[in-house]
């Protein structure tokens, strides 16, 4: 009996890890797991989301097997088996993009530099070109007989029957060269003429090549005009639905612009090299101008565009008192603002073409028609913005199936919403409207339904809706909380979904493409170590700042209540993004430090302070001319808020982040130095004069023009108000934000005098750290910071 007795006490200590008790334990966080290589201790994420044009397989990107890059693969719809397609059928296989013709039946696309027009039905392909050359940007002419494409910077056309090519354009750099017998100088023309009237040879030759010049211009009449483009850049390249005009920008790109080096240190030639990356804000940019090149006609010409509305208005903070009005007519003139233009886009049936026109301070954006017979601009819609307008480029604008209408978004009313325009009558029309923004349009083929993603349930959701073509009822199809990145099959029956949660990282989920349908889920990406951790769901709360606004953040509580203990606010870069959601955060690696932090009894809040994005126009120009104003008062609040809510000792609460993240916690330390006891500034901006143009110049306009908003908002200016304990951290080859803009810091922090700070620096870091070692040095030394400063020792 008591070798039973024994026998089934081992039974039980084996069965014991299966009990609640230990499969609840939670494996312990440190920053050296957490900062591993992603790929091998998370798993890696399907991307890349493509449909089969029958519909049938959809093709993604994946690497469950932890290699040192993704593979294609592939997953059946009917029997949801997934295949990994080898490196020889990929390269097999038709590239994905292109443009299809109106059946749909047929697709043509570049592959490797050439072109292939691609059968949707029988899965062939037809190799168009075979050349050195790269050929690119292949599109159907507007009968659908051609195919017209670039190649060198010039517009061809091929022709789908008889395979001739034709070249269209014959762009050159340079001057054009003068002719001599066309010299404008007195002296080479006295000098030509003797030589002429003394010798008969000379003569004799001279005719000569005046036969062969007009010899020459007969067999080339067929052939495209040389346009000569000096030292301009052509893009752009339009051809019009008649094939009688083609348009074309101009882009002058400054000369002699000042471009900032970045030396890098640590390289294989064992010599310091410098890495050339950008002007910064504030110099001279690129200037755009529209061309007109009548084929017909052989002519080419240069559009206006001083008729615009509005052109010539100041923006409000250069307004100046009005001069006499013949003086003020003059100077309106000479100050009409540099634009850049995008299309035209034509409608289906030729008859209608609009451009798309932003200046070059981005606070207007303009939709104009557009006729290249008269070289005729005249405005159709008008968004104009004091701040800046959101985005870049044309944004989406295409037409409406009746050739009257186009739709494009806008934030008219203060969120980012679908409207239409008639052309004709003026008629602007808002398809979806309120305290929500449209993400993505698009149209169904039989062009009677939209396909929306909207954060109308929530800012922190993305979900996918349809539409009655002229507005209505927005129908939502996915219902999982979270967000929802859907690529619609094209026979438009299933949707392939690239879905996240907070907690959970993306995955592929396979569903019909209706209401109340199930998503399937095809993708198992995360490791069995990821697992096992109990990863925390971030509450997204609302608080009030004090100007009364509603605050979105995420918090993290600790795992056992805490009385009057401590708190960490982050602050997420990019200063227009979203980080206050319920999908996977881009961050992950700061979600997993959150994670560690609450387990070590800190409550942490991640705040989409003023100039996030998903809150509409209000929201995302909250800190237009004062960074560091608005946006920082909003973490003040948040800090205001813990102690206030959350249990929190208000004197032991920090703050970190990284490039704008690392500018507002040196903005904190510096001019809330009572509020943060210590802050982590990583890749931070100090100066923003000394930051990129396009970005900056949005916010803040130029330096030189509005040099008070970049004394406000940058650090290197209030340093003398550090209090708490600051740690700085750069990487030293960082191209975005250049090392030199901490060094200048730390030069300020040195003649200040002051002693609680220091710098780490990553030698062979860019922006974005890529070395697991620099991210586990970099954590390790912020949670440091916390332990130390913010802990009740």
């Amino acid at each position: 009996m008591r070798f039973i007795r024994t026998a089934l006490a081992v039974s039980a200590l084996l069965l014991l890890p299966l009990c609640p008790t230990f499969a609840q334990t939670k494996p312990e966080l440190t920053v050296d797991k957490i900062m591993r290589d992603p790929a091998q201790w998370i798993g890696t994420s399907p991307s890349n989301i493509q449909w089969a044009e029958n519909s049938k397989v959809v093709y993604f990107n994946w690497n469950p097997e932890k290699a040192k890059q993704d593979s294609l693969y592939m997953v059946e719809v009917g029997s949801r088996k997934i295949s990994k397609i080898s490196k020889a059928a990929k390269l097999a296989m038709p590239a994905q993009g292109g443009t299809y013709n109106q059946k749909r039946n047929l697709r043509v696309y570049e592959k490797a530099g050439d072109l292939y027009l691609l059968d949707t039905k029988t899965g062939k392909a037809r190799q168009i070109t075979a050349t050195t050359e790269r050929e690119s940007s292949p599109s159907f002419t507007a009968d659908e007989q051609r195919i017209a494409y670039l190649r060198e910077g010039n517009l061809f056309t091929w022709n789908i029957s008889t395979g001739q090519v034709k070249q269209l354009t014959d762009f050159r750099r340079g001057r054009k060269p003068i002719d001599p017998s066309q010299t404008r100088d007195k002296q080479e023309l006295f000098l030509r003429e003797q030589q002429l009237d003394l010798l008969q040879i000379v003569q004799k030759r001279e005719e000569e090549r005046k036969q062969q010049q007009q010899a020459q211009r007969e067999m080339a009449r067929n052939r495209p005009k040389e346009i000569y483009t000096e030292d301009k850049f052509v893009d752009n390249i339009t051809l019009s639905p008649d094939e009688r005009f083609v348009t074309y920008r101009l882009v002058a790109r400054p000369a002699n612009s000042k471009i900032a080096q970045v030396p890098n240190f640590v390289t294989a030639s064992g010599y310091t090299e410098d890495i050339p990356t950008r002007t910064k804000v504030g110099a001279a940019q690129a200037t755009y101008e529209l061309g007109v090149y009548d084929i017909k006609g052989d002519t080419t010409y240069l559009v206006s565009f001083r008729g615009l509305t509005g052109l010539q208005d100041k923006p409000n903070y250069q307004q100046q008192p009005q001069k006499p009005d013949a003086e003020a007519e003059k100077a309106s003139a000479e100050a009409a603002r540099k634009v850049m233009m995008f299309g035209p886009y034509y409608s289906q049936d030729g008859k209608h073409g609009v451009l798309v026109i932003r200046s070059a301070d981005n606070k207007d954006r303009w939709i104009a028609s557009f006729d290249p017979a008269t070289r005729t601009v005249k405005t159709l819609d008008r968004q104009r913005d004091e701040a800046w307008v959101n985005g870049y480029g044309p944004g989406v604008i295409d037409w409406m199936p009746d050739n009257k209408r186009i739709y494009f978004t806008s934030e008219e009313s203060g969120y980012a919403h679908l409207y239409t325009l008639d052309v004709e009558s003026g008629k602007k029309t808002a398809l979806t409207s309120g305290k929500y923004e449209v993400l993505a349009v698009q149209m169904s083929k039989d062009q009677k339904t939209w396909y929306l993603t909207t954060n109308q349930v929530h800012p922190g959701e993305q979900h996918f809706y349809r539409m009655p073509l002229n507005g209505g009822k927005l129908e939502q199809i996915t219902r999982m909380p979270g967000a929802h990145e859907v690529t619609l099959s094209p026979d438009e029956k299933m949707l392939a979904v690239r879905y996240s949660y907070s907690n959970k990282p993306w995955e592929l989920f396979l569903m019909e493409n209706k209401p109340g349908a199930k998503p399937v889920q095809i993708t198992q990406s995360l490791t069995e170590e990821f697992k096992a951790y109990p990863w925390r769901e971030p509450e997204v709360i609302t608080y009030k700042a004090a100007d009364g606004a509603d605050v979105y953040a995420r918090l993290y509580k600790p795992a056992n209540g805490v009385s009057n203990g401590p708190a960490v606010i982050f602050v997420h870069g990019a200063g227009y993004l979203q980080n206050a959601h319920k999908w996977w955060s881009t961050y992950f690696r700061e979600y997993m430090f959150h994670n560690l932090l609450a387990d070590k009894g800190y409550t942490v809040l991640d705040i989409d302070y003023r100039g996030s994005a998903g809150y509409g126009r209000d929201w995302r120009t909250g800190i237009y001319r004062y960074m560091g104003g608005k946006d920082l008062s909003d973490h003040v609040d948040g800090a205001k808020l813990l102690a206030e809510k959350y249990n929190v000792d208000p004197k032991r609460i920090g703050i970190y982040g990284g490039s704008y993240g690392g500018f507002i916690t040196l903005m904190a330390m510096f001019t809330q130095p009572d509020v943060f006891a210590a802050g982590a500034a990583l890749r931070s901006v100090t100066d923003w004069s000394h930051y990129n143009h396009g970005y900056t110049s949005n916010i803040l306009n130029e330096p030189q023009a509005d040099s008070l908003a970049y004394t406000k908002s940058s650090p290197i200016y209030y340093a003398e108000g550090l209090k708490g304990a600051l740690l700085m951290c750069h990487g030293m080859v960082d191209t975005n934000v250049h090392f030199q803009d901490i060094v200048r810091l730390t030069q300020r922090l040195i003649e200040l005098g002051k002693d609680n700070w220091e710098l780490a620096v990553y030698p062979v870091e860019d922006h974005g750290f890529v070395e697991p070692s620099s991210w586990t040095d970099e954590y390790t030394r912020i949670l440091k910071l916390f332990e130390t400063n913010l802990q009740k020792k």
